[in-house]
C-alpha cells in the first residue's frame, strides 16, 4: 500500500478514534484494528497506537478546562492510583509473549462493554447509616480497582478509558462531563508514563504516530463538546455495543 494511501487511513481513523476515546475512552475499537489491518504486529500496533492517543488526551484536556479546574484533588488522587498500575502494566507487556497477549485482550475488551452496560443500569443505593469502617473499605475497594485499570492501561489499553469511566460513574459523585474529563486526562498522563516505558523497551512505529496523533487530537479536542450536547446514556450504550463487535473480531483473529 503508498504511503500517502496509508497516512490518509491514519489520519481519518485517528479522528474517530480521538472522538471515540475522548466520549467513551473506545479509541482502539477504531486505531488498534487499522494498525493491524496496515501489517503492524499486535505489540507494536499497541505501543503505536498508545504513543498516538497522547494527542487525545491533549486535544480533550485543553477542551475540558474548565471541568478539569473543578475538581483538582478528585483528579489527582485518580490519577497517582492509575500511574502507578500503568508503571506495572507496561513491563508485564514487555515480559509477557506476544501470544498471550493476543488471546487476553478479546476477553478484556468485552469485560469492559459489559462493564459500562452495568453502569448505566446499576443504581447502588444511597445509605446514611454507612460506618467509617465501611466508606474506608469502600475507598480501599475503589482505589485497587483503579490502580487495576492503570495496570490493564499500560499492559494494553483498548477500551481501559471505558473501563475507568465506568467505575468513575459509580463511585464520584461529579457529573458525566466532569467525570469524562477525569477520565481523559488521567489516561492521559498513564498513556504519557507507558509511552516512555516504551520507548526504550519494544519496538514504535513512529512515523505512523503522526498522522494518527494528529487525528486523535482533533477528535479528542471535539470529543468533550459532543459531551456537552448529546445524551450521555444512549451513547454510551451504543459504544458499548461496538466493544462487543471488536471483541469478536479479536477473539476471530487471536484463535481461528
Amino acid at each position: 500500500m503508498a504511503i500517502w494511501l496509508m497516512t490518509i487511513i491514519l489520519l481519518v481513523s485517528g479522528v474517530v478514534a480521538g472522538l471515540l476515546s475522548s466520549v467513551a475512552g473506545l479509541a482502539s475499537l477504531v486505531s488498534y484494528p487499522v494498525l493491524l489491518m496496515l501489517g503492524v504486529p499486535p505489540i507494536s500496533a499497541n505501543t503505536t497506537n498508545t504513543a498516538a492517543l497522547i494527542f487525545t488526551g491533549i486535544g480533550s484536556s485543553a477542551s475540558s478546562l474548565k471541568e478539569l479546574r473543578s475538581s483538582k484533588k478528585t483528579l489527582w488522587r485518580v490519577a497517582v492510583y492509575v500511574l502507578l498500575g500503568s508503571i506495572v502494566g507496561s513491563f508485564l507487556l514487555v515480559i509477557a509473549p506476544a501470544t498471550t497477549f493476543t488471546r487476553v485482550v478479546p476477553f478484556l475488551v468485552f469485560g469492559a462493554g459489559i462493564l459500562m452496560l452495568w453502569s448505566q443500569f446499576h443504581h447502588p443505593a444511597v445509605t446514611r447509616s454507612a460506618t467509617v469502617q465501611t466508606k474506608r473499605s469502600t475507598s480501599i475497594l475503589k482505589n485497587l480497582t483503579v490502580f487495576l485499570v492503570g495496570i490493564y492501561i499500560g499492559y494494553f489499553g483498548a477500551s481501559a478509558g471505558m473501563i475507568l469511566l465506568s467505575i468513575l460513574i459509580v463511585t464520584l459523585n461529579e457529573s458525566f462531563a466532569v467525570t469524562n474529563a477525569i477520565k481523559n486526562f488521567t489516561c492521559f498522563l498513564a498513556n504519557t508514563l507507558s509511552l516512555v516505558i516504551y520507548a526504550f523497551t519494544t519496538k514504535i512505529y513512529w512515523w505512523m504516530v503522526v498522522p494518527l496523533g494528529i487525528g486523535m487530537f482533533i477528535g479528542g479536542y471535539l470529543g468533550p463538546m459532543v459531551i456537552r450536547h448529546v445524551p450521555a446514556r444512549p451513547l454510551r450504550v451504543v459504544i458499548a455495543f461496538a466493544a462487543f463487535i471488536l471483541a469478536a473480531y479479536l477473539f476471530y483473529t487471536a484463535y481461528f
